[in-house]
């Protein structure tokens, strides 16, 4: 009995450092997948780089207090798996989130964002936001384009001064 509950209180253990070490964490109800929407959704998670598991919500609820998120405990209900996320803050949401727009029965629940428990409003805000790339691709596009209109003005005056010395 006791190597049950040792197991049981390191299991508890485990979920709380991956709810503190994650930027990211996003609880889902996935009730109504089938075995193939299941493995298809946790392979786009891998890709991700996105751990998904699935655990009692008695372990869980003991995890979140232990790492202080009890206010995630009102969700914890029913079937229940969690995503976590070290590297990227918006891979979970965003994954979770465009895979719930194609399957009905994915349902974000809540999460917790950078320490802070998020509601599901701000989750979909969050799974809207181009992924880093994209945001890299776009900061560039507003870097250049000052440089760019800087050098067809000039150009601009080049070619008119050319044309009245040639007049």
């Amino acid at each position: 009995m006791s190597t049950v509950l040792e197991h049981k209180q390191q299991q508890v253990s485990q979920i709380a450092e991956k709810l503190e070490n994650s930027k990211t964490t996003v609880l889902v109800d996935y009730r109504g997948l089938d075995v193939a929407e299941v493995t298809e959704l946790r392979q786009q998670l891998r890709e991700a780089g996105v751990e998904f598991k699935v655990y009692k919500n008695t372990m869980t609820r003991r995890a979140t207090e232990q790492a202080g998120y009890e206010g995630l405990n009102d969700i914890l209900v029913g079937p229940t798996a969690i995503a976590f996320c070290e590297e990227d803050a918006v891979a979970p949401a965003k994954v979770l989130g465009q895979f719930a727009k194609e399957h009905d029965a994915l349902e974000i629940k809540g999460g917790i964002v950078e320490g802070n428990i998020a509601t599901l409003d701000q989750l979909k805000e969050l799974a809207e936001l181009p992924s880093y790339d994209g945001l890299v691709s776009m900061l560039l596009s507003v870097l250049q384009a000052p440089v760019r209109n800087f050098a067809y003005a000039t150009k601009a005056v080049a070619e008119q001064k050319e044309e009245e010395e040639g007049a």
